[in-house]
Formats: C-alpha cells, structure tokens, sequence
C-alpha cells in the first residue's frame, strides 16, 4: 500500500505547496474531520540524521513505533500537549539509513515517531495509553497490510523513569490481551529523520493513508 502511495508522491511533489496542503480535512458523513495537526511544530528536539536531540524549555521527548510512520504521525499530533513530531528511523544498527535501506529489512531499523511534548499538558503515562490503544501490540513484525520489522511495534525511552514507566505500562496492558504482547521496549538511540516527503505526509495529503489500526484481541473476547 505505501508502495503505491510513495510512486505518486514524485506528481505531488510538483504542485504548488498551496495546493499540497489544501486539505487537512476529509469529509465524512457530511461531517469534516480534521487530518493531523497543521499547527503542531516539526523539529521535535531539533531532530537530524543521529544529532543529539534537544527539546525546547520543559518540554521533554518520547520515541513511538506501531506500524507505518506516517498513520502514527497523524495520531499523535493530535495529541493534546504534543508540541511536536517527526517520522524517521531508529533502533537498529546501520547508520544514517535511506528509506530503501529500511525497507531492505537490513537494518534494525524501525518507522518511528519522535514526539515532543510539554508534560504540563500530557503526561508521559496518558501518551503510553494512547500507544497502547491505537495499534495491535501483539502482531510481532506486522501492522496491518504491513509486513516486515521496520513495522514492529516499539517504545524508545529516555532515561530510566521513561523506561520504567514503558515496562510496567506493558505489564498493565498484558493483564487484558489473552496473546503475547511483542512490544520492544529500549532505551532511545540515535534518531534519523526520514527523508522530507514522509513527514506529516497525511497533512500534506489531505487524506488518512493508512487504514484504522488493528486492535488485539482482549481476554473478554477470547472467552
């Protein structure tokens, strides 16, 4: 699906940027409903390609992966208290990787999302709620119609009270899911910033382009 998608991002690309971000809305029901969050910043922590990161007066930043970067992306910057986001790729080995290297299952990599966020609005645990309810945690490397571990689910941390914080909201999250939750939780690496035509790719789209998240089955509906 992002195959097709990338192949017409070359024709978007000689728009002009007006008509490129006409749209942040879809219409549903007759109803509109907002795509991402044109006012929400881009440069989480002054991100580059491995740079050290650095977010801005109290605001800190978290690193989540659950599928294609750029549904996760959407979610995300709609966040209340989400200053921030950028997609790109980390928790692997190779260095500054392309998004073909990612996609070449070589290098650890996976499609990510660096958030910044100002804790006085959002707490790290109420974003760890939001991971855990806007994907299937429990589908190893896979996301919907995509396959591979670039699409795995994973939780980069920052210090150990994030990484405390991600394992024990883990724990929690297993108590109802009748399968093995497969999250990876680690602690935060360098982080390359994806190529510019994926970031906030929905908004610059005016469209979802991922399908809804899957969700995992609960003990309830396992009974």
């Amino acid at each position: 699906m992002k195959a097709n998608l990338i192949a017409g991002a070359a024709v978007v690309a000689i728009v002009a940027a007006g008509a490129i971000l006409r749209a942040s809305a879809q219409t549903r029901h007759g109803e509109k409903v907002m795509i991402g969050n044109p006012s929400c910043g881009t440069r989480p922590g002054n991100v580059g390609h491995g740079t050290a990161l650095t977010p801005s007066g109290n605001n800190r930043l978290a690193v989540f992966a659950q599928g294609c970067f750029w549904g996760v992306e959407e979610r995300f910057r709609k966040v209340r208290g989400v200053v921030a986001t950028a997609v790109g790729y980390t928790g692997g080995h190779t260095q500054n990787p392309s998004y073909e290297d990612v996609c070449s299952h070589g290098t650890g990599q996976a499609e990510a999302v660096l958030v910044e966020f100002d804790p006085s609005q959002v707490s790290y645990a109420e974003l760890l709620k939001f991971f855990w309810q806007t994907h299937d945690p429990t589908s190893g490397d896979r996301q919907g119609p995509d396959r591979g571990s670039q699409y795995r689910s994973a939780i980069f941390t920052f210090g150990p009270a994030q990484q405390e914080a991600a394992l024990a909201s883990r724990a929690e999250e297993q108590k109802r899911l009748p399968d093995p939750i497969t999250t990876e939780i680690a602690a935060a690496g360098p982080f390359w910033v994806a190529e510019d035509y994926h970031q906030q790719w929905d908004e610059k789209h005016g469209q979802r382009s991922c399908p809804l998240p899957h969700r995992p089955r609960t003990a309830a509906a396992a009974r």
